[in-house]
C-alpha cells in the first residue's frame, strides 16, 4: 500500500519545551536483582489506566518535527497517541486494540493497519518504537534485556536491539510527586534518529 507521507513539519518556534516542576535526574547505580527494583516493576506493571500529555521533537538529519503529543493508555494493549500542531489542532492520532489499528490524519482520513511502527513509518517516515514505547514512558524496559536503574532503582538507560536497529534510551528526570515516580523527560536515540520527549504531567487513575 502506497501512501504519502502527511505529516506537515511543525515549526520550534511554536512548540514550547517545558520542562517539569519537580525534577530529580537520575544518578547512582542499582542492581535489577534487589527487592526494590522488582516492587517498583510491580507497582509500574500495575498502572493500566493513565495518560499524560507533553512536548515531541523527532529529529535526523533529513527531518524535524515539532510537536505536542497526548497519550492516553486505557490497557496494556490498547492506547491512544495523539500529536497536535502549536494551534492545537490534531495532525495525527493513532488508536491500538489488540489485532486493530487505525490511525487518522489531519484531514480526517482514516487508515487501518495491523503494525503501528511499520504503520507510523509509512505515512509519516518517523521510525517511532511503538511497540516498546507504552513501557518506556512510564518506566518499564519492556522487552529489553539490558538496562540500568539509578540509585532509587528507577530506569537510567535501556538499549533495546530488535531487527539489527538499537535503540538506546536514556531517562532525564522524574516527577517525584508521583507514587511511583514517573518519568518526565527521555531521549531516544536509534543511529542518526532522535526522539525527546517532554511530560508536563501525568493523570493515574
Amino acid at each position: 500500500m502506497k501512501i504519502s507521507a502527511f505529516f506537515r513539519l511543525l515549526p520550534l518556534s511554536g512548540v514550547i519545551l517545558t520542562a517539569c516542576t519537580i525534577t530529580q535526574p537520575p544518578t547512582g547505580t542499582g542492581s535489577p536483582n534487589t527487592p526494590q527494583w522488582h516492587a517498583r516493576e510491580q507497582q509500574l506493571t500495575k498502572l493500566e489506566h493513565y495518560q499524560t500529555r507533553g512536548s515531541f521533537a523527532y529529529l535526523t538529519n533529513e527531518k524535524k518535527v515539532y510537536a505536542r503529543f497526548f497519550w492516553q493508555q486505557y490497557s496494556p494493549d490498547n492506547y491512544k497517541l495523539q500529536l497536535l500542531n502549536p494551534l492545537g489542532t490534531t495532525e495525527l492520532e493513532l488508536f491500538v486494540e489488540p489485532n486493530y489499528i487505525q490511525v487518522t490524519d489531519n484531514n480526517g482520513k482514516k487508515y487501518l493497519g495491523d503494525d503501528p511502527e511499520s504503520f507510523i513509518y509509512q505515512l509519516t517516515k518517523m521510525n517511532i518504537p511503538l511497540n516498546n514505547l507504552h513501557s518506556w514512558i512510564i518506566g518499564l524496559p519492556g522487552s529489553a534485556k539490558d538496562f540500568q536503574l539509578d540509585a532509587n532503582y528507577r530506569l537510567k538507560s535501556v538499549s533495546d536491539k530488535k531487527n539489527g536497529e538499537v535503540w538506546h534510551v536514556n531517562y532525564q528526570g522524574y516527577d517525584t510527586s508521583l507514587s511511583p515516580a514517573l518519568p518526565n523527560r527521555l531521549e531516544l536515540t536509534q543511529g542518526k534518529n532522535r526522539i525527546k520527549l517532554k511530560m508536563d504531567n501525568w493523570t493515574i487513575q
